[in-house]
């Protein structure tokens, strides 16, 4: 559930230096471990400035914070303030918010107080700065006046803008502090402006921090790959998750002239960034969907105006001679597919999709491959989505189960709408074996395929003690038959192990074979059974002994 009050990143940046202001290390680190350890027992925000929370110490402590007034703020603990309850609390807010918990625990990371402390000061050690406290105070002035120009300047010029405002800062280890102090000071200088342009300027202050980070292509050919530390990785990513949590709100759509050409140009400089993006990176590549999906889509979609997704074509097509040996094949073959699905062209999109995945085995992520999916089920059309699962199944072949929970998903969705869809859907989850087999599995539990499910663990020759109870208590119930020969080979391929492990396994199961037997009131197939299993293995003496451990034999 998404929080009540949602803070924006000036709200973030302020309360990351409120953290560095009243709390010492000692007292944040402390925190951050009861944090962790689910020490926050209550949790609620009366308004958008107060925080109301129960944190489980030596005793129940209540705190109550203020989050624009931070001295009234108070603990019950005998600290009373400034206390790791205190911390605790925060830090959970942070995590509801969904933004970095970390950077609060690193609040004070050695010179982010004097940094992050508002760019209204603009202090910095001389020493780490070529200008000094009053020409930064002129400048930073000077790039105020220019920013009130905001709506009426181009991308381009925000961007020159952004630059500056970042090059006044000190900090230039490119980690999660550089990243928030170059938000701090973009935000610094931000005039007021209509929903709209404000969106904008969230989105391409965090777009244009990000390029910072991400490495450019060094030489012309295709884009070779480039690495980034494991600092710069963990601040792109985070950047990256607040590009995503800006495309969350719908885009506030106004009278004014410039908010279409801004967008215009937003299209423009996420498509350049994505056709030139380095091969192992997909920053902007991303951005560009999520553009698209959430924001350019909903307009023209609204205005039943199809005509965008052709000049975003006619584009991508020119960019090929444009752009010659510096074009990101993949991304350009990516970006042809997903227009051909906002036209509904869908038979053009899969024949560029397994093109690029013929070109580039391996190489396309399961998250550019589900936002297909994404789109088609935004558009709510059913025989669509089910044609795009059978498409996109087949592709998630190099992408752990883990990602592939959102794809059965999209299935579940289908067949409420489509019963008649199901055979198409485990046509396609076979077609998938054997990388989507925990999938697969799963799904024919949850359809109560009893008898597939089996025949597909004989097939693969699963060891039934690896399952849980819970897995197969419902077949036991509703078909126990079937796991009689599930049971039977898996005694057999423990005995001829023939080892003191594999015969107390072989115990365990025969055990369970005895109660189904019971339970299925054929107790005298059981008795044949053993009386027949005991003389064939009679030489086994370590069986035997377990057989009379597991009181069996006796």
């Amino acid at each position: 559930m998404k929080p009540t009050y949602l803070m924006d990143d000036i709200q973030w940046q302020q309360l990351i230096q409120n953290v560095a202001d009243h709390f010492n290390d000692v007292t944040i680190k402390r925190g951050f471990q009861y944090f962790k350890q689910g020490k926050v027992k209550e949790f609620a925000m009366p308004d958008a400035d107060h925080i109301a929370a129960v944190v489980d110490g030596s005793e129940l402590y209540e705190v109550d914070l203020h989050l624009s007034a931070f001295a009234a703020s108070r603990c019950t603990c005998p600290v009373h303030t400034n206390c790791k309850h205190m911390i605790a609390v925060l830090l959970n807010y942070a995590n509801e918010q969904e933004r970095s918990v970390h950077a609060l625990v690193n609040a004070h990371s050695a010179g982010f107080t004097r940094l992050a402390a508002k760019a209204d000061t603009g202090t910095v050690p001389p020493s780490r700065s070529n200008l000094s406290p009053d020409h930064k105070e002129t400048t930073r002035n000077a790039l105020s006046k220019t920013a009130s120009q905001i709506p009426d300047m181009p991308i381009s010029e925000w961007h020159d803008l952004f630059d500056q405002c970042i090059a006044l800062n000190h900090v230039n280890t490119q980690n999660s502090q550089y990243v928030q102090s170059a938000l701090a000071s973009i935000y610094a200088v931000k005039p007021p402006l209509s929903p709209g342009m404000q969106q904008l300027y969230g989105l391409h202050a965090h777009l244009r921090v990000l390029e910072k980070l991400v490495p450019q292509s060094p030489m012309p050919g295709y884009p070779s790959h480039t690495y980034m530390g494991y600092y710069t990785q963990i601040a792109a990513d985070e950047l990256k998750e607040a590009i995503e949590r800006d495309f969350e709100s719908p885009l506030e759509l106004t009278d004014e002239p410039m908010q279409e050409a801004r967008m215009a140009e937003t299209l423009a400089y996420l498509r350049q960034k994505m056709l030139t993006e380095s091969r192992n990176g997909t920053y902007f590549s991303d951005a560009y969907y999520q553009l698209w999906l959430h924001w350019v889509h909903r307009v023209h979609h609204e205005r039943q105006d199809s005509s965008i997704y052709t000049e975003e074509l006619q584009h991508l097509q020119a960019a090929e001679e444009e752009l010659g040996t510096t074009l990101a094949r993949l991304p350009w073959m990516l970006a042809r597919s997903w227009m051909h699905i906002f036209q509904s062209h869908d038979n053009e999109a899969w024949v560029l999709l397994q093109e690029a995945e013929g070109a580039f085995p391996l190489k396309i992520s399961s998250g550019q491959l589900l936002l297909f999916l994404q789109a088609l089920r935004k558009a709510e059309d059913w025989a669509r989505l089910k044609d795009g699962l059978r498409h996109i199944g087949p592709l998630l072949h190099s992408h752990r189960d883990d990602h592939l929970q959102d794809y059965i998903h999209d299935w579940d969705l289908v067949l409420q709408h489509l019963p008649e869809a199901e055979q198409d859907m485990w046509d396609t989850l076979v077609g998938m074996l054997p990388f989507a087999g925990g999938m697969y599995e799963e799904a024919l539990l949850a359809h109560e395929k009893w008898r597939s499910w089996i025949d597909y663990q004989l097939s693969i020759r699963s060891e039934p003690l690896s399952f849980r109870v819970s897995v197969l208590q419902p077949i036991e119930k509703n078909a126990p038959e079937l796991l009689l020969p599930f049971y039977h080979q898996a005694v057999e391929r423990y005995v001829l192990e023939k080892n003191r492990a594999s015969y107390k396994a072989a115990v365990k199961l025969l055990k369970r074979l005895f109660k189904l037997y019971k339970k299925m009131k054929q107790e005298s197939r059981w008795e044949l059974f053993f009386t027949t299993f005991t003389s064939r293995h009679s030489r086994l003496r370590a069986l035997q002994e377990e057989l009379r451990k597991g009181k069996l034999l006796s």
